[in-house]
């Protein structure tokens, strides 16, 4: 339940749960029905999406609800797709997800991500509490960031992995390389984001947003070149694009993100990549059965091919 406050009075219902929910299967058009069908009542009554929330207005937001309502007409089918596992037991999985492939199913695309091949992969033996698409999903990467992601077998294994990620346990460290030359050693950046009201895709520092969640990032540069810095990024908080975002709020966006900046740096533009320059290289968590330390990191013979060659060309 969520409570309308003297940022939010005066905003449409609509407006208002497209902002709060961040999920890459939410648009207007289905938050509108979410709140004619009564999922979204605000003081326990069915309003019109169109409602503008007054101060002290209590929105009763069922997120559990609202994203099975969201998936229930999407269609999922194991895949045998080739899948690139560095552990496997009865609990948790970790897998090299490749570039160019989603982690899970959305309203957009229901073929061809993790969760397909997992679900060939693994049958049934996957959890189930991020719902039908999201089977195994403990955390997730962008589209075209690859790299490592540890997947839950079990529902007891997905709350324990889960918890570790909240409570900051679970250590998940990125390699990028970023454009123009960041003076600082190492920093952390400490900015919220939310869903930008402008273009629901993009995600954007905003302290002033009622719906901006906390994200704090790491940085250490590990090799600067001219017009470019090589880094590896540590994230605390795991928001949607978050490193790309922060990253872009520095005025360094990661080599290949047009999405966030890249495209406004000529010096290398005919250097073309699949996307972002970014990978998930390593992690640690404690094993959710044996509490053992389980420690993963892919070295450079195992990096990215864009990551790879950004790197060879810059380092001439």
């Amino acid at each position: 339940m969520v409570r309308a406050d003297e940022k939010t009075c005066g905003q449409r219902l609509d407006v208002f749960l497209t902002h709060m929910i961040e999920d890459e299967n939410i648009n207007r058009t289905k938050i509108q029905k979410i709140i004619l069908q009564g999922k979204a009542p605000v003081n326990g009554a069915v309003k019109k999406p169109a409602y503008k929330l007054k101060p002290g207005d209590f929105v009763d937001i069922d997120e559990s609800a609202l994203q099975l309502f969201l998936e229930e007409d999407i269609k999922i089918s194991p895949q045998k797709i080739p899948l690139e596992i560095l552990f496997e037991d009865k609990h948790v999985l970790v897998v090299n997800k490749p570039k160019n492939m989603l982690t899970h199913p959305t309203s957009y695309e229901s073929k061809d991500t993790l969760v397909n091949a997992l679900l060939h992969h693994c049958g049934e033996n996957l959890s189930d509490i991020g719902g039908p698409l999201r089977r195994g999903i403990v955390h997730r990467l962008d589209k075209n960031t690859s790299g490592l992601l540890m997947v839950a077998k079990t529902n007891g294994a997905h709350q324990i992995l889960s918890r570790q990620i909240k409570d900051k346990k679970a250590v998940r460290k990125y390699l990028a390389v970023v454009l123009g030359e960041v003076l600082a050693n190492s920093g952390v950046i400490e900015k919220p984001i939310t869903r930008s009201m402008k273009d629901t895709v993009k995600m954007v520092v905003d302290p002033d947003s009622p719906f901006a969640k906390q994200a704090r990032t790491y940085y250490y540069v590990l090799e600067r070149f001219e017009g470019a810095t090589f880094v590896e990024l540590e994230l605390e908080t795991g928001r949607t694009h978050q490193i790309r975002v922060h990253m872009s709020s520095l005025n360094h966006p990661v080599f290949g993100d047009e999405l966030y900046g890249s495209k406004g740096f000529k010096q290398y533009s005919k250097i073309k990549t699949r996307g972002q320059v970014l990978q998930s290289t390593y992690l640690c968590f404690t094993h959710p059965k044996n509490f053992e330390i389980m420690e993963f990191e892919l070295g450079p013979e195992r990096w990215d091919e864009d990551l790879k060659k950004v790197l060879k060309i810059l380092r001439k």
